[in-house]
């Protein structure tokens, strides 16, 4: 991403911090998996938005108002030796020059020289209990300071997508659109569950991105597991498999699902039960609209739901007492989407005041209606072991909603299609 866009973020978020204020923004540690074996490096969203440092081991320092210097960073050092091992370090030169700090220090001398940019400041802003490490030292040198949680500026100025965010979220659509036509092609009776995310994982890498969570790649049964992360059984004749996965590109997520019948046909049961959750996806993400509350598409989708399940018979009663007694919950239990962008399960208050947050130009959310149908008395035996879910990424325009996934397919028809290819 430009290096403008950064500094665009910066200065804003200066401007709404003020010049009696300090915020302080720890870069992620490293991570270990097991003894010495590291995790693959992330940096923390948060630092990652206002600096695109990409290194660990470093602290950025905003100042507002401060002569020459308001942006500061404390780096490692340069050093041969480690570099040798670990790959090239930016360094104080390459902080200033390639990242746009105003000054770059040390890191080692942290202790020495961040106090006194604390001293004149009467404010911390500061994410206190996300860098359990750096909070000790924060604490003992903003004594008498008053802390001023960083999430509440950071995670509002993130919920609206620049021109230039909104293009990386596209690709990051691009790209996940492309591993799930390669997984609806490859999945076939016999093969496993983690053979299809295998395909996933190569389309992404095949184009630079990363996962952005771990996949569910559910047949069968395992669909309606909301959380099913095993991915290590075998596909049948007969499945769906309802495949929930997305990439990051960029630091920004994309996040799709799509459920397909893996022998290439669905059942008259599962048809009619994918039908209704693809109507109740267009209800909500009609209801993505600058002006609606948050809301708006999750009530659109539990109404279209329960019509549907009333019609298949899985419901009995009027339509308003099944909604107000949340009848719909066995079939329906979770939210019909979250916001999206740097991280997959975005940050930003979902109600304001009490009230449910107002869709704005810039927002982007996912939409992923569901109906998940487990063996119980009372339910058709063809409707058992049924689990759909349809998810796609959408962006609040000062019109009509944008889908950033619209190109992959969804219809019974086109699903169908891809399936049997």
């Amino acid at each position: 991403m430009d290096s403008k866009e950064f500094v665009r973020r910066r200065r804003q978020f200066m401007r709404m911090i003020g010049k009696d204020a300090i915020a302080i923004i720890p870069a992620s540690p490293v991570r270990h998996r097991n003894g010495e074996i590291e995790y693959a490096y992330r940096q923390d969203s948060h630092f990652h938005y206002l600096t695109g440092f990409p290194e660990p081991e470093a602290v950025a320092v905003l100042v507002p108002g401060r002569a020459h210097a308001e942006y500061v960073l404390f780096v490692r050092e340069r050093d041969a030796v480690r570099e040798s091992w670990d790959g090239p370090r930016s360094g104080t030169d390459g902080a200033v020059e390639r990242y746009g700090a105003d000054d770059a220090f040390p890191i080692a001398d942290i202790d020495e020289i961040l106090p006194g940019l604390i001293e004149q400041r009467s404010q911390i802003f500061y994410a206190m209990g996300t860098h359990h490490d750096f909070d000790p030292h924060i604490v003992g040198w903003g004594a008498e300071r008053e802390f001023v949680a960083l999430n509440h500026v950071l995670d509002d100025m993130r919920l609206y997508k620049s021109r230039a965010e909104q293009s990386t979220l596209r690709r990051a659509a691009e790209i996940a659109i492309g591993a799930h036509r390669r997984a609806m092609r490859f999945a076939r009776p016999g093969r496993m569950e983690y053979e299809v995310m295998a395909e996933v994982q190569h389309e992404f890498r095949s184009h630079n991105a990363e996962l952005s969570y771990t996949p569910i790649v559910a047949g069968g049964a395992n669909a309606c597991v909301m959380h099913y992360r095993s991915n290590d059984q075998r596909l049948a004749e007969g499945d769906l498999l309802l495949l929930d996965a997305g990439c990051e590109h960029d630091y920004y997520a994309s996040d799709i699902t799509r459920t397909f019948p893996v022998g290439g046909r669905f059942s008259p049961a599962q048809r009619a039960v994918y039908q209704v959750v693809l109507d109740a996806q267009a209800a909500a993400i009609d209801k993505v609209r600058p002006g609606n509350h948050w809301n708006e598409p999750h009530e659109a989708a539990v109404r279209a739901i329960t019509q549907g399940l009333v019609k298949l018979g899985l419901l009995k009663g009027a339509l308003t007492h099944l909604i107000k007694t949340r009848a719909y919950l066995p079939f329906f239990p979770h939210r019909t989407g979250h916001w999206l962008g740097i991280d997959v399960h975005d940050v930003g208050d979902y109600k304001v005041g009490g009230e449910w947050r107002v869709l704005e130009a810039g927002m982007a959310l996912t939409v992923e209606p569901g109906i998940y149908i487990r063996p119980a008395r009372g339910v058709p035996k063809e409707f058992w072991n049924i689990g759909i879910r349809i998810e796609d990424d959408v962006l609040v325009t000062k019109g009509d909603p944008n889908v950033l996934t619209a190109a992959l397919e969804k219809t019974a028809e086109a699903v169908e299609g891809l399936a049997a290819e």
